[in-house]
């Protein structure tokens, strides 16, 4: 009777580890858009937390998810609209083909949410305040 029982156990863990594995690598969140403007960031706006200069691809994530999405974690973007429910997929074009870059950290105060950096104020406005899922590509190297 206890022959079976250690293989079923280690199918558990096994499965288990690969639930949770699924689970990083896809993560529905809340976004925002900023840009290098002083009002919006520190006194060096065109510079992020890892010391890149600011560019379309750059992502900023909350402090608590730098334990999920440490700097320079490669992800794709999907626009899902709205936290409303509305304009599904009006991002995209800003999103499709391209990786974006972890590499800015947003304000202590913010929790499970994402930044995009936009070149103008007009389009982050228009962006506003939106769900989008985000698709881990790649790790850093550590």
């Amino acid at each position: 009777m206890r022959v079976w029982l250690w293989p079923l156990l280690l199918a558990l863990a096994v499965a288990g580890a690969l639930a949770r594995t699924g689970d990083k690598r896809v993560l529905i969140l809340q976004a925002t858009a900023y840009t290098s403007s002083v009002r919006e960031t520190d006194s060096t706006p065109f510079v992020t937390a890892t010391g890149m200069r600011t560019r379309l691809g750059i992502l900023a994530v909350s402090p608590d998810l730098l334990k999920v999405l440490p700097y320079g974690t490669k992800v794709r973007l999907v626009d899902l609209g709205s936290v409303y429910g509305r304009g599904r997929g009006q991002f995209d074009y800003l999103f499709a083909e391209r990786l974006f870059v972890v590499a800015d950290v947003m304000h202590p105060r913010m929790r499970e949410k994402v930044d995009v950096w936009l070149p103008d104020r007009a389009t982050a406005l228009r962006f506003g305040r939106r769900l989008v899922r985000l698709e881990v590509v790649e790790y850093p190297r550590r």
